[in-house]
């Protein structure tokens, strides 16, 4: 799976941009704040319709502008997709595949599969159980679809149970009603608890072995899924709290409110591991990824290394580029010296300068 190429139209601070990726390595080098990270922002919008940083559309499109279009040529098992994204100020966003529209975001999600890592991955273990649930669901909704429509469905019921709860303190009357919801609640809610469990057991038949290499033989990471309820008690427990919840307006109980824990040798490194640790962790987990992907659709997904170089020493960094040399790889970067220092593989680079990026023929 590689991306051809990208054009953007009024994305970010793109008037205009066109530019043909090598299936291999390709650089995006330049000072900051000039538009390196939003190209990649646009490859991973054109693979799971969002934003990595979680930006509304309305923020994607450039200054002044109403609209903004993304356009982007993939070639998987020898066919090509053309992937157009549509972003409108004031309306939902218009998605298209090879020139046909579609009504679903979720229609979109397995044609192009991205991996992505920047700097803020590095702290996924130590930062808040919001960030560790989003990776949970983005690389499932990529791989899963089922999965998807799960958790659309579970988080359009939960907004509508959290407003019905609000609303009885008016209409005490609804509260009759609250049976009906919890239980569709818990019928999606019990399947993203089951899939998520599996999910983390399949990660950690793969980040055991990465992790051990890249710490010496000396660490074993285990990754272990902390459900909020279990899935067989999720009912249960969400009538137990029916009074909390009518208390606070709010559901206290569910999958919304799961994490995932990390521990070396039996020490949870989310607490008590060292910087080092966590990070290196961080890094076993996004290259376990791309192993997961590459088992589940029997083909490489595309990764977008965001600035994460810098972030990592020289062993960390030999350790990912040494892993990744079979896949398409968009990396930023604010210089070429340790690229080039090191002999790393480069097959196109390109410098961005203030929403410009020109492809150099020479290093």
């Amino acid at each position: 799976m590689t991306i051809k190429s990208i054009e953007l139209q009024n994305f970010r601070n793109y008037e205009t941009l066109h530019i043909a990726l090598n299936q291999g390595t390709n650089i995006f080098f330049g000072d900051n704040a000039q538009g390196k990270t939003n190209i990649l922002e646009s490859a991973y919008v054109s693979g799971t319709t969002r934003s990595h940083k979680g930006s509304k559309d309305k923020d994607m499109i450039r200054f002044g502008e109403q609209e903004a279009h993304i356009r982007t040529m993939v070639n998987k098992n020898e066919q090509e997709f053309q992937i157009d994204i549509h972003l409108k100020k004031n309306r939902a966003k218009g998605i298209a595949v090879n020139r046909v529209p579609i009504k679903k975001a979720g229609e979109l999600f397995g044609i192009l599969n991205i991996v992505f890592f920047s700097p803020e991955d590095l702290n996924l273990i130590k930062n808040g159980p919001s960030e560790r649930r989003r990776f949970l669901d983005m690389e499932l909704c990529q791989l899963d679809k089922i999965y998807l429509s799960d958790l659309a469905n579970y988080n359009k019921l939960l907004m509508r149970r959290n407003k019905l709860l609000k609303d009885t303190i008016f209409r005490p009357e609804l509260r009759d009603t609250l049976p009906v919801w919890d239980m569709q609640l818990t019928e999606y809610g019990v399947r993203i608890i089951r899939r998520r469990k599996e999910f983390i057991r399949e990660l950690n038949e793969i980040v055991h072995g990465i992790h051990k290499h890249i710490s010496g033989n000396r660490e074993e990471l285990l990754l272990t899924y902390d459900p909020d309820v279990e899935a067989d008690m999720f009912a249960e427990e969400l009538k137990k709290a029916k009074e909390k919840d009518e208390k606070y307006c709010q559901t206290s109980v569910g999958p919304h409110r799961d994490d995932m824990s990390f521990t070396i040798q039996g020490v949870d490194i989310r607490k008590y591991g060292s910087q080092g640790q966590q990070r290196t962790s961080a890094l076993s987990l996004k290259l376990s990824e791309i192993e997961l992907v590459k088992k589940s659709i029997h083909d490489t997904p595309v990764l977008l290394l965001d600035d994460v170089l810098s972030e990592l020493d020289s062993g960390r960094q030999n350790y990912l580029l040494s892993n990744i040399h079979d896949i398409q790889t968009m990396i930023t970067c604010t210089g070429l010296d340790e690229f080039v220092k090191n002999r790393f593989q480069i097959d196109r680079v390109f410098e961005v300068t203030n929403g410009q990026a020109e492809q150099k023929t020479e290093i």
